[in-house]
């Protein structure tokens, strides 16, 4: 396949660079896949209710979907959670692509690398403090355009992370108890080998 065709290969691509895999190594999926010797990979995203409010979006990359679903919903219910019907959670979040930088961006400079680049709709957020200065969260279709425009300000590639998140619009605060129990179930889901991500929309 072409990067330059398929935007999200480009991506996935990006986020696998950022995240120090070795060119090798993505070169060589990218061989296996077009040369059809793996299984066919679907992307599937599940919903479910953790305890005190809770909410999850789990998404699974999966070429076995009957196995994926009874691995998820086993997690789920087994720790006390509760599958969701389809579009019953889903609709509380934004699908965002985020991207961590290892160091603090200059608002007004990002602004016009963003406007040059056609990505004039974006949020700015600081990021935990520790290793991610700042979070740009942009239009999933424009996280490879808002990369380019970081990276025309000096900011090295290795200090951009670029990912797809569901981003909850109405975090919930759950008590101490719950929020352990969620984290147990977001946690056994996250060792499980299809699940991809799992997003919640506990503030605390």
């Amino acid at each position: 396949p072409d990067p330059n065709a398929n935007r999200a290969l480009a991506d996935l691509i990006k986020q696998a660079k950022a995240n120090s895999v070795p060119v090798d190594n993505i070169q060589r999926a990218i061989k296996k896949a077009s040369e059809g010797n793996v299984g066919d990979f679907k992307e599937k995203t599940f919903e479910a209710y953790g305890l005190g409010g809770a909410s999850l979006v789990i998404s699974v990359l999966t070429d076995n979907d009957n196995r994926a679903t009874a691995d998820v919903k086993s997690c789920v219910n087994k720790r006390d959670g509760k599958i969701a019907e389809q579009g019953s959670v889903v609709f509380m979040y934004d699908r965002k692509a985020v991207l961590e930088i290892s160091e603090t961006l200059d608002e007004e400079a990002l602004l016009e690398a963003a406007i040059e680049a056609g990505c004039d709709d974006y949020e700015l957020e600081e990021g935990d403090g520790e290793e991610i200065s700042t979070q740009v969260l942009v239009d999933p279709k424009e996280g490879s355009m808002m990369a380019e425009a970081i990276k025309s300000m000096g900011v090295d590639e290795e200090k951009i992370k670029l990912t797809l998140s569901y981003i909850s619009k109405a975090p919930v605060e759950v008590s101490e108890a719950d929020f352990e129990k969620n984290m147990q179930i977001i946690e056994a889901l996250e060792d499980l080998d299809d699940v991809d991500s799992v997003e919640h929309n506990m503030s605390n």
